[in-house]
């Protein structure tokens, strides 16, 4: 069955997080968006990993559903069906070849009880109560050998590789490779997760990749945000049919789902303090350094991919094996632009409501519905941003230092022009 999962998200006891993400939202939150399998982020957290066990219970391998007495009572959606997946996040920061390294990485078990062996092990090096994405001093080789003594089964994927400040390969503390991170162990790690910042055709131009599977997270830290960075699958529903497919790269590794990657929150070069952002070629102008304070720039994904790039690589490069993607803008986005108010606006959400009731979900809306259905159905207006999102027609100033990018589908004209057509009806 093809199916859309997102597997790295964050919990209520992770810094930054909204409180509202608690189990029973998750569920519900996921059922609107579309998505079939969730992760349940943050199980290395003792409070979190203690309301999974209360209220999920297992369905099929490796995969739970939400108890029934915990699911939200609701017309529309069916909680029911909804699949989560046990997954943490782990913040490595240690010292390896004369440099300070801070390396966020993926953690997935699939069942309670590997997870109760991995936070043991990780309880005797860091403070897990402290933070739901807990800083731990050990090196990225080591995590993975703990994770693969508990089972193997267990998964470590590296998370947004390029971010400057976490990533693997970000240009703050990051590895030129993943030979340099993990030695021996490099074909024990079978995929990297791309990040906000960066999207697949970004990863082709890197020949050390060419054999690792690609996939794409929210990275949430609120409802609203599931799902809009997630991978597609088309395989049997379970844990070890999901790893398998990441693993092998077949048929039931569909593609993944993206955020302009422009919109990112470190895609081009810069300093936020300043208000400079640059592109990878004004930053070589610039040797690197802030025109206005003259202190050292935080550089970017953009930059980042094209220090690592093939030459034989150029922009545009796409290689045999590579697995489609697709390119969108929440649709709460999408009204709120539409509709030229805030996306927090009471009138984005009951309009969000009333579509989602009409199409079963928000990616049934972005990727799937009918050009004649999202005619029919939604004001000119939100239809015409749909169309154009898909055909990726949309202006962007691009994320830097930490700030995310500023999107645009119409200009002022256009959307004036468009609104009238409704009231020509």
């Amino acid at each position: 069955m093809e199916f859309i999962a997102d597997i790295e998200i964050h919990s209520k006891y992770a810094r930054a997080v909204s409180k509202e993400m608690v189990v029973e939202n998750l569920a519900l939150w996921a059922a609107k968006k579309g998505i079939k399998v969730l992760g349940t982020g943050d199980f290395t957290h003792p409070f979190w990993l203690k309301e999974l066990k209360e209220k999920l219970e297992p369905a099929e391998f490796g995969l739970f559903q939400l108890k029934k007495r915990f699911q939200p009572k609701n017309s529309y959606f069916d909680i029911s069906a909804i699949r989560f997946l046990l997954s943490g996040e782990v913040s490595c920061i240690y010292s390896k070849n004369n440099k300070v390294r801070r390396i966020h990485h993926l953690i997935y078990a699939p069942s309670f009880e590997e997870v109760d062996k991995i936070n043991t092990q990780l309880g005797w090096i860091g403070n897990l109560k402290a933070d739901g994405r807990p800083i731990i001093g050990l090196d990225s080789k080591q995590l993975l050998k703990i994770m693969l003594s508990i089972s193997s089964e267990c998964v470590l994927i590296p998370a947004h590789v390029f971010t400057p400040w976490f990533g693997l390969f970000g240009s703050k503390s990051g590895f030129d490779s993943l030979e340099e991170c993990f030695e021996e162990l490099t074909d024990k790690v079978f995929a990297i997760e791309t990040g906000l910042s960066a999207n697949p055709a970004m990863c082709w131009r890197l020949p050390f990749l060419d054999n690792k599977a690609i996939i794409s997270s929210s990275d949430s830290h609120s409802l609203h945000r599931l799902g809009r960075e997630a991978t597609i699958f088309n395989t049997d529903l379970s844990y070890s049919a999901i790893m398998e497919a990441i693993k092998k790269r077949d048929d039931g590794l569909v593609g993944t789902i993206e955020f302009f990657p422009e919109e990112g929150r470190y895609h081009y070069d810069g300093h936020a303090s300043c208000g400079v952002s640059l592109s990878p070629e004004e930053t070589k102008k610039n040797k690197g350094f802030c025109p206005k304070c003259g202190k050292l720039l935080t550089v970017g994904v953009m930059s980042r991919v094209l220090e690592l790039a093939a030459k034989d690589r150029p922009e545009g490069f796409k290689p045999e094996w590579a697995k489609p993607y697709y390119s969108l803008v929440p649709l709460d986005e999408i009204i709120a632009e539409a509709l030229d108010v805030g996306v927090n606006s009471k009138r984005v959400w009951e309009e969000y409501d009333r579509i989602i009731k009409i199409f079963g979900s928000e990616f049934t809306v972005l990727i799937k519905a009918t050009e004649s259905d999202l005619k029919t159905e939604l004001t000119p207006v939100i239809a015409e941003g749909i169309l154009r999102i898909r055909q990726g027609k949309v202006y962007i100033e691009p994320g830097y230092d930490g700030l995310y990018g500023k999107i645009k589908i119409f200009t002022k004209e256009e959307r004036e022009a468009l609104s009238k057509q409704k009231s020509l009806f």
